[in-house]
């Protein structure tokens, strides 16, 4: 793999969900969740992606891994597209890509102890010679992510939402994957919990060399872990700049309003608020143009006739009239 390569690349990808109905079951529309969305994630790096619920984050990781499979586009891992790859193809390169759940509790097989959990991967792509390899292997991870050796015997239901999390967490890094899809990991827990649980993901970052694609709505969180941060809206990436630059710069009027919404912490310093009109728009019938054009406060006449392209050196946005 050339060094300077993206460890992800994806290209144009689109998925859209089928609407049946009628008598015979036959399609009558679309859900167009994901719109041709175009990203890379580089080696080592955290790639940040923020928009509200609904908005496409969720399916654009799933199909990532092809959990679910696109409609159409590329998705290229370590310069391979992986979308032409087949079942068992794609099995033996599971190993190398991983994903943490949004809810801990049911993400675990409530009948498995942890043993069973942290055992069921490795057996699968057999990585240990023996039992007492195997045993090493869990030891190991349950070290990484702060659990004690003694719960090996326990259920998922005798855990707290965060020791949950930090079992799906070891789950992942079994197979001692490159690359992680994080499915809003800490949106369920306790917001003294999940700055344990960002904590240990950093550390392991550090420690074990892993790249992370961080599905959030949390703008505060996205932040502290993030080394670049992509906007989504309505299926489409509206922005994608460095976190700091983003954070403190950003050009699409959907970014500004995302950013304004963050509480502030000294109310002595209140943040000019960007309320927005209207709702959003139904993914089954998007507006024409830009899908953000109904709500835009800068909306002018081509904004509802032109879709605007991810456009920029290093600070991309797609919008008609940036603010510069």
């Amino acid at each position: 793999m050339n060094p300077n390569q993206p460890l992800l690349e994806i290209r144009d990808l689109t998925k859209k969900f089928s609407i049946r109905g009628g008598l015979w079951g036959r399609e009558v529309g679309a859900v167009q969740a994901v719109s041709g969305v175009s990203l890379s994630v580089h080696r080592g790096e955290t790639l940040g992606l923020v928009g509200e619920s609904g908005c496409g984050k969720s399916t654009l990781g799933r199909c990532i891994l092809r959990l679910i499979e696109p409609t159409a586009g590329q998705i290229f891992f370590k310069g391979q597209d992986i979308t032409q790859l087949s079942a068992n193809e794609m099995r033996k390169l599971r190993r190398q890509m991983q994903i943490i759940f949004q809810d801990p509790f049911a993400s675990l097989n409530p009948r498995m102890t942890v043993e069973e959990i942290l055992s069921e991967p490795i057996e699968i792509h057999e990585l240990a010679s023996s039992r007492n390899h195997r045993m090493e292997k869990i030891h190991r991870l349950l070290d990484l992510c702060g659990l004690r050796r003694e719960s090996l015997q326990r259920y998922p239901h005798e855990f707290s939402g965060g020791q949950r999390q930090r079992i799906c967490i070891a789950r992942a890094l079994a197979v001692e994957p490159e690359f992680i899809v994080c499915d809003e990991p800490v949106s369920a827990l306790d917001v003294s919990i999940q700055a344990q649980i960002i904590n240990l993901m950093q550390d392991l970052q550090k420690e074990l060399g892993l790249t992370y694609l961080f599905i959030a709505h949390d703008l505060n969180v996205v932040e502290h872990i993030s080394t670049r941060v992509a906007v989504m809206y309505l299926g489409r990436v509206v922005e994608l700049a460095s976190s700091a630059e983003l954070y403190e710069k950003p050009k699409h009027p959907y970014t500004r309003a995302l950013l304004s919404a963050i509480p502030v912490p000294d109310p002595t310093r209140p943040r000019q608020r960007v309320v927005l009109k209207g709702d959003v728009p139904s993914p089954i019938s998007p507006p024409p143009g830009c899908p953000f054009h109904p709500r835009c406060p800068q909306a002018e006449g081509d904004c509802s006739q032109r879709l605007p392209q991810l456009v920029g050196s290093g600070h991309e946005v797609a919008c008609h009239h940036p603010n510069t």
